[in-house]
């Protein structure tokens, strides 16, 4: 199984496009030795070629670009782009959808019914594809044991549900049900191998472990350093935990959570503009390194 991540910052990229925050600043000047990163995604294969595409990102057109695995060139018009995955309906995981309206066939979608109904009624970017390349919707069940991808030969998906809440636009966005944030554990059918995906997480709770446990990746939320991490750095007033997301540091916090899961590669996907482990010579990131947790960058490549 072969997964590449193709866009690892949180919303807004970094550097975000309207912030000159430390990080941000950094960054464009040169002054911090640090990586620039789109909006997180990534893609999961077998053979190489049909490749399933877990959320698209407003920076899809970019991601597609920089990653040739994903333009096989077989056809006039081609794709290895064989399906999306929707792990909630949140704007930074479907605005790419839109971009993706140009398919010659109809764009092969998986999601829950929660995120099927906030993409109908709320943000009705499913009825706006069907003036276009149209869409065919297969239901993620959540009570299923494993779902397979169309055309992704070879991979497993499971379906774990996550606590958070639905996006702001979202009809139910006060009553939050199952559904409407999931992680996924995929497995290669003929190696066995794991790994488990959730770029949101706001807690490891126990209903989570046996399947983080099993896995032999953990690709996980790294969106902030800290709870007050946004405050701190004077772009808002937003709480990490209040956003759903766990931070690293701190009592409870993702180190902490992880350190269960011994025999696991660890990586953090989902980083926010703010967060100082994005600066690779930072005393944050020193303290991932001593531990075993690595950084997604835009461009990674897992084998399992």
């Amino acid at each position: 199984m072969q997964i590449l991540v193709l866009g690892s910052a949180a919303g807004g990229g970094f550097p975000q496009w309207n912030c000159n925050c430390e990080m941000c600043s950094g960054v464009r000047s040169q002054r911090i030795r640090a990586r620039p990163r789109s909006q997180s995604s990534i893609a999961v294969s077998r053979n190489g070629v049909d490749w399933a595409l877990i959320n698209a990102s407003p920076d899809i057109r970019q991601q597609l670009l920089a990653n040739p695995a994903l333009q096989p060139a077989r056809q006039k018009r081609d794709t290895g782009v064989r399906a999306v995955v929707l792990m909630d309906s949140q704007i930074d995981h479907t605005t790419g959808l839109l971009t993706l309206r140009e398919n010659q066939e109809p764009l092969q979608l998986y999601c829950t019914a929660m995120v099927h109904q906030d993409l109908t009624t709320g943000f009705p970017v499913i009825d706006m594809l069907q003036h276009y390349c149209g869409v065919e919707w297969h239901e993620i069940d959540l009570d299923a044991a494993k779902f397979s991808v169309r055309a992704v030969d070879g991979i497993g998906f499971r379906a774990v549900p996550l606590s958070s809440k639905a996006p702001p636009y979202s009809p139910h966005r006060n009553d939050p049900h199952p559904g409407d944030n999931i992680g996924l554990l995929m497995e290669d059918m003929e190696t066995g191998k794991t790994a488990f995906y959730a770029p949101g997480l706001a807690a490891v709770s126990e209903d989570l472990v046996p399947y983080m446990a099993s896995a032999d990746c953990l690709l996980v939320d790294g969106t902030c350093w800290t709870n007050d991490e946004m405050p701190q750095r004077g772009v808002g007033a937003k709480l990490s935990l209040d956003m759903g997301h766990l931070p690293q540091s701190g009592d409870g916090g993702m180190i902490e959570q992880l350190r269960r899961f011994d025999r696991q590669r660890k990586i953090l996907i989902h980083i926010n503009n703010t967060n100082p482990i994005l600066e690779e010579d930072s005393t944050a990131r020193a303290r991932l390194d001593a531990v075993g947790i690595e950084v997604a960058w835009d461009g990674m490549t897992l084998e399992l």
